[in-house]
């Protein structure tokens, strides 16, 4: 067990751990053709990830004017059935994941995966992508009644963990980390690569930025308190 200030970790999925666009983009694309709605380029779906399925959903039908509520419902069906088709099958494991994620294992600390992705897309994930060992919890985007950017989603994972909020670190690649992190009291560490909107995370929002989960970890050894 590595002396440290943290009992516990958090770590977003789609853009910390996993590079996901493919499939995402993918599901996009197959969506749209079946509801008869224009095609999206994957430059366009990587800067609507980050709020969930409905939500890039809703991004990729709305052209000017959102979508009716029947043609939303409709669309996300249709997504439903064929990301659950391609989610896993591009998918890539980021550069030093597998790397920080042997180390955060070796220290002992509690570990989780806190995302706005579906449940049923979250654990089918992580099973094909050989990763599922790793993790004690597993919040996903409907576990809670709230999504990321609020703080419900990691607060559930530290009563899970029975960790202060304040002992958990939570790495991200976003805002929507940040602003969940701080609102529930915990550190947060970010990665410059992933999926942030088009909002590019800054060191000065978070407490590290950080160029991988390996130097993440190697970053938590000496984190300190104010």
């Amino acid at each position: 067990m590595t002396a440290m200030h943290f009992q516990s970790v958090t770590f977003d999925l789609d853009g910390t751990l996993l590079d996901t666009i493919a499939d995402l983009a993918e599901g996009c694309r197959l969506m749209l053709a079946e509801v008869g709605a224009p095609a999206r380029s994957q430059a366009e779906v990587h800067s609507f990830v980050g709020k969930g399925m409905a939500v890039l959903v809703e991004r990729c039908l709305t052209h000017g004017q959102a979508p009716t509520a029947e043609a939303l419902y409709a669309a996300i069906e249709s997504f439903k059935r064929h990301y659950s088709e391609v989610n896993g099958r591009l998918t890539q494991i980021y550069p030093g994941v597998q790397e920080g994620l042997e180390a955060w294992k070796a220290s002992g600390l509690k570990m989780g995966v806190v995302t706005n992705k579906p449940g049923m897309f979250t654990e089918a994930l992580l099973e094909r992508m050989g990763m599922t060992a790793y993790f004690d919890v597993i919040v996903s985007g409907d576990t809670t009644a709230h999504k990321k950017p609020h703080p419900e989603p990691i607060l559930h994972a530290c009563r899970l963990f029975g960790v202060r909020p304040d002992r958990n670190l939570h790495i991200g690649d976003s805002e929507n980390d940040i602003l969940s992190a701080r609102a529930a009291g915990c550190p947060t560490f970010c990665v410059p690569y992933g999926y942030n909107e088009g909002k590019p995370v800054d060191s000065a929002d978070c407490d590290a930025l950080v160029s991988d989960l390996l130097a993440a970890y190697r970053q938590a050894l000496t984190f300190k308190t104010s």
